[in-house]
């Protein structure tokens, strides 16, 4: 049985923990392939908001396997949060959800180098979350990590002493003061490992393995968003994994010739958290509309999302680089009403007219190139099928599948599952 991605296909915070929740019950497994607590999942249904950090997104449904690939960071202590949250729902999360042993620990200290180096960069700040995240995959790829299986041998409190004294001497190498606690720090963290201990350590890339030849069907769920990639991202304004489809295979162990659809998640505008270029962003009463009706705040941090159209470059590049099949416009309602629409179809770079995504993209050598378009006055919010939408939105939604080439599959109106809109 072939994997199937999903994906983020601009800066993040899209509407993927929806769309995953509205498509578990087609599969088996789910399994979360990279990025840490810094990805906040929000899922709305029977008039409840979720929010997942690091648990995949189909933790709802009682006969789905949720897995947490080697291509993960996870924080104990926020983890350990998360269970937490669970627990008032009365779900048996120690039967459905299993972690990577090769999946890598974010330790307390990763969190204080975080700071350290965020606070050292004065102006030059690149927007870190502050989880750690970027530490860990630095240790990661310097062969310093501490991984999930290292927490089943015994001289594991030992290595993690190792990397902290290490971690330390690093903090003061950053030359500014942070204030912190350590030991108390340390405290709460072993007591989440044990928590952690509690559920099924697995080799996920042989346990996957071994459901495909079984005949059951993966979603492999991504975090953050296309344009936040290490390598193809915004650098360097950008997390420190792999978010496009090639993460899917060296976070979970899963061949490129197992890859069945791709499917691309987009806003039908455009937002961003933190720092980074963002050719698009409106700096009017539009933007300011958008943030209100769409209430963009960061699911995890609180951090207010920078608003802008639909860069059409961008998702066009976004699209390419993951090979996307099918794509869902998520919060076309937030749009009704607005007196025009506007869709950046090129960009003016070094007083050149281009359709590609070039190496830098900061305002003094990109001027976005618009298209304008009449918006839909309706509220789409009740609407549950295809034949009551607007003749505007119906333009609109031809016009992007004509210029990406890529159908779309899904319209959201809502926050909710129930919100929804499958098209034929």
């Amino acid at each position: 049985m072939a994997v199937d991605l999903l994906l983020g296909l601009q800066w993040g915070d899209e509407g993927k923990g929806k769309i995953v929740d509205v498509l578990t019950s087609n599969y088996d497994i789910v399994a979360r392939f990279q990025g840490g607590p810094n990805a906040g999942h929000t899922l709305e249904f029977d008039g409840i908001k979720h929010v997942l950090r690091t648990i995949p997104s189909g933790i709802f449904h009682d006969n789905t396997v949720n897995v947490i690939g080697n291509g993960v960071v996870i924080d104990p202590v926020v983890f350990v949060q998360e269970l937490d949250g669970l627990d008032k729902f009365n779900l048996d999360y120690k039967k459905k959800l299993i972690l990577s042993r090769k999946a890598h620990i974010i330790l307390p200290t990763h969190r204080l180098l975080d700071a350290a180096s965020e606070t050292s960069k004065g102006k030059a700040k690149i927007g870190s979350t502050l989880k750690g995240i970027g530490p860990t995959y630095m240790d990661k790829t310097g062969r310093n990590g501490i991984r999930v299986g290292d927490l089943e041998l015994a001289n594991w409190k030992e290595r993690y002493r190792n990397l902290a004294n290490k971690h330390e001497a690093l903090i003061g190498f950053h030359d500014v003061q942070i204030e912190y606690n350590l030991p108390e720090l340390e405290k709460e963290f072993f007591a989440a490992v044990e928590r952690l201990k509690e559920l099924t350590f697995i080799d996920s890339e042989e346990y996957l393995q071994q459901a495909q030849r079984a005949g059951k069907t993966i979603l492999a769920e991504g975090a953050q968003g296309s344009l936040l990639d290490i390598d193809f991202g915004t650098y360097p304004f950008v997390t420190s994994s792999t978010t496009t489809a090639a993460g899917a295979c060296t976070g979970l162990g899963v061949a490129p010739t197992q890859i069945g659809e791709v499917y691309g998640i987009f806003k039908a505008y455009t937002t961003r958290v933190g720092s980074g270029p963002f050719p698009t962003e409106l700096f009017d009463d539009a933007g300011a509309e958008m943030a209100r009706i769409g209430n963009e705040f960061g699911a995890v941090t609180g951090r207010p999302r920078r608003c802008g159209w639909l860069d059409l470059v961008a998702l066009k590049y976004t699209c390419q680089i993951n090979g996307v099949t099918q794509l869902m416009m998520m919060k076309g309602d937030v749009l009704s009403g607005f007196e025009e629409l506007k869709v950046c179809t090129s960009y003016m770079y070094k007083g050149e007219e281009i359709s590609h995504l070039p190496y830098n993209i900061e305002p003094e050598n990109v001027e976005p190139v618009y298209k304008t378009f009449p918006c839909w006055k309706k509220d789409l919010t009740q609407m549950t099928e295809v034949s009551q939408f607007p003749k505007e939105l119906n333009d609109y939604i031809a016009f992007l599948e004509k210029e990406l080439e890529i159908p779309i599959k899904v319209v959201s109106v809502g926050p909710d599952r129930k919100q929804t809109i499958h098209r034929d």
